[in-house]
């Protein structure tokens, strides 16, 4: 029996499925709100994704201004700057449009909005001392999660490693989450995002803080990213593929931020802070290596999300089955295009101590990690990945 005890962490409101984000309006009057600011970047503005939630914010009866400038991967000086320009504008709503990026920068702000301070004041667990102003949340792509999660990752360019501020009160009032957007995202993006969201559902599924609850939202993302990751990424027009894609994005988000993820994030942020690898791409290119370090741990859970995603699983031994499911994934994975190790990104041998030492120092996540890891063995990963 799992007497385990666990707390839910998950928005107020979630809405899922193909319009749903015609739904804003009345979301954004529910809230009483009447000034909102969107938060977007120049390419989702582009695309023209944000013309339609400005429609219908103004349709609501609300003064709405865009901020289209989000960085791809955000740090906290560049947070701390956007809320100076912004102040005195008195928005009472924080509307995200876009990737992780773009969501995490309006989590920032709601928080900076509210209590003043830097981004930096409020790095790690439960450091916000109240409630932020109300967002919403309107992801564009099938990846990062961030619109269901309580946690926003910045870089602090300083320390050369990207920190998270987790509090219960970043989490959105409202999370609109809507197949439609992810149509028009490229191929390269799509593959990461996509990676980005099997890392979630995998490392959730395997934290040591998992529980029955994220098992099943993470064993059922998994399922639905594997059969559709690479359609979606080889025909983006495959629209039962992005809202499996959607989905299983979502799902895996609401699992990591219950239960944590673990050693791949905590290898991909200095990875990321350092060398400017786009954090999905860092998670695919160090997952396989994380992966194979880690499945003595806990081959009975490896095996059984081997068995959910492959036929050629059924019926083998633990050990066999969990191999099998790394060797689908790695395969996915080169499948999709992300870069089998390092050197194709540019990360130089010399490098590789300093990352690991660096890994080290992100205690949170890798606290998570199924296997407990030394610095002997974060080296020895790095330089498998190399």
């Amino acid at each position: 029996m799992n007497t385990k005890s666990y707390t839910i962490i998950a928005p107020q409101t979630i809405r899922f499925g193909a319009g749903c984000v015609a739904t804003l309006g009345d979301e954004a009057r529910k809230l009483g709100a009447t000034k909102a600011l969107v938060v977007t970047d120049a390419g989702v503005y582009k695309a023209g994704l944000v013309g339609p939630a400005v429609e219908q914010l103004s349709k609501a009866g609300l003064r709405t201004e865009v901020f289209a400038d989000s960085e791809p991967e955000p740090t906290y000086p560049r947070l701390d700057n956007v809320a100076q320009g912004f102040s005195g504008s008195k928005f009472d709503l924080l509307v995200g449009v876009g990737g992780g990026s773009s969501l995490d920068t309006a989590k920032g702000l709601a928080i900076l909005f509210a209590h003043g301070g830097r981004g930096q004041d409020y790095v790690g667990i439960d450091k916000v001392p109240g409630a932020c102003l109300n967002t919403i949340l309107i992801p564009t792509t099938a990846g990062t999660g961030s619109e269901v999660t309580n946690i926003a990752i910045f870089g602090d360019p300083d320390k050369e490693l990207k920190m998270g501020i987790v509090s219960r009160h970043l989490l959105a009032r409202v999370a609109l989450v809507d197949p439609e957007l992810t149509y028009s995202c490229p191929s390269t993006l799509t593959a990461a995002a996509g990676v980005d969201a099997l890392v979630h559902a995998i490392e959730a599924f395997t934290s040591l803080n998992s529980c029955a609850y994220t098992d099943a939202l993470a064993l059922a993302a998994i399922k639905l990213i594997v059969e559709s990751l690479e359609v979606a990424v080889l025909d983006g027009a495959d629209h039962l593929a992005r809202h499996k894609m959607a989905e299983g994005s979502m799902l895996a988000g609401i699992a990591f931020g219950t239960a944590g993820v673990a050693a791949v994030h905590a290898l991909a942020y200095p990875l990321g802070a350092r060398f400017h690898v786009p954090h999905g791409l860092a998670n695919g290119v160090l997952l396989p290596h994380v992966l194979r370090h880690n499945l003595p741990a806990n081959y009975p859970k490896y095996a059984q999300m081997a068995q959910a995603i492959s036929e050629g699983a059924q019926g083998l031994p633990l050990e066999k089955a969990a191999m099998h499911g790394l060797e689908a994934i790695t395969e996915l994975c080169q499948n999709i295009g992300i870069p089998v190790c390092l050197r194709d990104l540019g990360v130089p041998e010399k490098a590789l101590d300093g990352l690991a030492e660096a890994t080290m120092g992100v205690t949170r996540l890798l606290n998570n990690n199924p296997k407990r890891l030394s610095l002997a063995d974060v080296r020895d990963i790095w330089r498998s990945a190399w």
